[in-house]
């Protein structure tokens, strides 16, 4: 009995001593909390369900008035009369991507295309709380579902089998994935596929996780940045829709001029020197 004691308790400091090894091989991330928080907490999920609820009323809302659009940059002419249509942004705002941030965080790595297209093939995303159940209600109103994703078009076969399993609306007879480089003029900015959709549709609901799923400024400075939000005011929580995504986004690259080929230690000082702080408890 005594000698099985002795056994379990060097299994157990072994694989304690183990553990923190590990941690102590993987470097400290600025990454970590935003992914705890993305993956683990019930305020996250609390959040989304919050967003999607908020959704529901405003399709509707927009579905009962004629002359709303989403889209006040693309949507031309006389569009009253268009079929109905919602935007959506994919990551972080429909599917969690966070087994790949905390994959990156485990091995020392940064996002490249390489690593983020094999996430891709791997079909691992997982659905948002409230997303599914949101495009759904969408579909069941004859809304058509279009997502204008920043994947790369040669990842869309995984997209859609991935998205398919979830449950999201696959388009029927409609191509309603618009992929980034699928078309010569499609880049990150989304304006263009914006405007391929409002020929055909009109756009009630624009949602996304990144300042880039709504306005082709998002890749500016902080202050021209703030600026366009600003322009934008009137539509933020009424035709525009934002998910939180602490993780990764403009706002971050914002604070270093969007150089992405800067040292990660450059990258890091650059957010140090914008951030503001309290000066401190006053001296005694």
């Amino acid at each position: 009995m005594i000698a099985r004691k002795f056994l379990a308790a060097g299994v157990a400091l072994a694989m304690l001593s183990t553990s923190v090894a590990r941690a102590q091989e993987v470097a400290p991330n600025d990454l970590l909390l935003a992914a705890l928080w993305t993956q683990r907490s019930v305020e996250y999920k609390a959040n989304a369900l919050t967003v999607f609820a908020l959704a529901r009323i405003r399709l509707d809302e927009a579905l009962a008035d004629k002359k709303w659009t989403a889209a006040p940059g693309e949507q031309k002419g006389d569009f009253a009369n268009l079929a109905p249509a919602v935007i959506l942004d994919v990551d972080e705002t429909l599917v969690d991507n966070s087994l790949y941030q905390v994959w990156m965080l485990k091995n020392n790595q940064t996002f490249s295309t390489r690593t983020w297209n094999q996430f891709c093939a791997d079909q691992v995303s997982r659905a948002i709380p409230g997303a599914v159940e949101f495009t759904k209600y969408a579909d069941s109103k004859g809304v058509k579902v279009f997502y204008i994703t920043n994947r790369d078009a040669s990842t869309e076969k995984d997209t859609r089998e991935n998205m398919a399993k979830l449950g999201f609306p696959m388009g029927g007879n409609v191509d309603t994935f618009l992929m980034q480089n699928e078309q010569k003029e499609w880049g990150s900015a989304k304006s263009s596929r914006r405007a391929v959709i409002t020929k055909d549709y009109r756009v009630l609901l624009n949602m996304g996780d990144n300042f880039g799923d709504f306005d082709d400024r998002y890749r500016s400075s902080e202050a021209d940045r703030l600026k366009a939000y600003q322009d934008d005011m009137a539509y933020w929580g009424k035709q525009w829709l934002m998910l939180p995504n602490p993780t990764y986004g403009s706002f971050d690259s914002a604070t270093y001029g969007h150089d992405f080929k800067k040292p990660v230690a450059e990258q890091r000082k650059a957010k140090w020197d914008v951030i503001e702080t309290w000066v401190g408890p006053k001296q005694q």
